[in-house]
């Protein structure tokens, strides 16, 4: 089968890309730059980015694919990029959207591929929502082989994912643990979430491609494994050998502070969600999430303890969450003082 990823470097395509070529897929990476690391043994890469439609054409010139992936449509804009390059050029198109497109708050617990898809408090799931819709149209309209993705929160070794924590230097959270520092759950900790090691993820996209019947469908992909937040707040503290020290403050009072925080929070993270994963299932049988959270956690926390470089704080996070810490407890103070003078 010949696929092409538009991306493939990022925290799930990264673990798709290795498990591609160690099945023996005829894979080729399109990406911006030459600063990534090299690419597995076997797969190919073409230097050009997809959003310059003459550099892209000039790229793609006399190519067709099997099935091609993009990890980097976040925007209409975007798609209709992709609609331009692909058309007559993939027996399938999989757009990589996410599973904080489903109704938010959510009206049932559990969560189909059918759950309505609204979220009015973060423009990236409503971004990634008119991407959707958008594909579903030329589905529906000329027949565009487009299969829809719905990833949840998933991460790997290189990625430490809580619910308050600094993405791109993830490591904070635990530095934050192992100096006996707070760390913020959203809530009272109670709230039930689901976390994707990204190799159980790449299982079930990998199915996906090529499967005649997927064309036209959606599907998420995710564990079966549910928790709460502080279960994987103590899970995550064991696996970096501390204790965490959790204080719960709503989420609405995160947000008022730290406004950035209500679309992850508000729009998906502070509400209870459950999968129902039957369908990826039916398609993909093979599919199962092997990898449970506290051997995962385990894994990623290895990592980052093997090379100190690797263990960066995001320092205006981590004081943003001492000045939200202080804020929440001396309100609490000063609320006490008034009810239980």
């Amino acid at each position: 089968m010949r696929v092409l990823f538009i991306g493939g470097t990022g925290i799930i395509s990264s673990a798709v890309t290795a498990l591609a070529a160690a099945r023996g897929l005829d894979l080729t990476l399109m990406r911006r730059g030459q600063h990534f690391a090299d690419p597995p043994d076997g797969v190919r890469t073409i230097t050009a980015d997809v959003s310059d439609g003459t550099a892209a054409d000039q790229a793609l010139a006399g190519q067709s694919f099997d099935a091609v992936v993009d990890w980097r449509a976040y925007t209409p804009s975007d798609i209709e990029q992709d609609l331009r390059l692909f058309r007559g050029r993939t027996g399938q198109f999989v757009f990589i959207s996410s599973a904080s497109a489903y109704q938010k708050p959510v009206r049932h617990y559990l969560i189909t591929e059918s759950t309505p898809l609204a979220n009015p408090y973060w423009q990236y799931a409503r971004d990634k929502i008119a991407c959707e819709e958008r594909l579903m149209q030329a589905w529906r309209d000329e027949g565009f082989p487009v299969t829809i993705v719905r990833p949840s929160l998933t991460y790997g070794d290189t990625q430490i994912v809580l619910a308050v924590n600094s993405w791109q230097k993830s490591y904070t959270a635990v530095e934050r643990m192992r100096r006996g520092r707070k760390v913020i759950v959203p809530g009272d900790g109670t709230s039930l979430w689901v976390i994707t090691h990204a190799g159980d993820f790449a299982v079930g996209l990998l199915g996906l491609l090529g499967h005649a019947q997927a064309i036209g469908q959606a599907f998420h992909i995710t564990s079966d494994e549910v928790m709460s937040w502080d279960e994987y707040y103590r899970l995550t503290a064991e696996a970096a050998g501390v204790e965490a020290k959790v204080v719960h403050i709503p989420s609405d009072f995160i947000g008022a502070c730290l406004p950035d925080e209500v679309g992850s929070l508000t729009g998906d993270k502070s509400v209870s969600v459950v999968f129902d994963n039957s369908k990826i299932r039916r398609f993909v049988p093979d599919y199962r999430a092997r990898v449970p959270f506290a051997e995962g956690i385990r894994r990623t926390m290895a990592w980052f303890d093997a090379e100190p470089q690797r263990r960066q704080i995001d320092h205006a996070a981590d004081a943003a969450y001492d000045k939200l810490i202080d804020a929440y407890e001396g309100g609490l103070a000063q609320a006490l003082r008034v009810f239980r003078p």
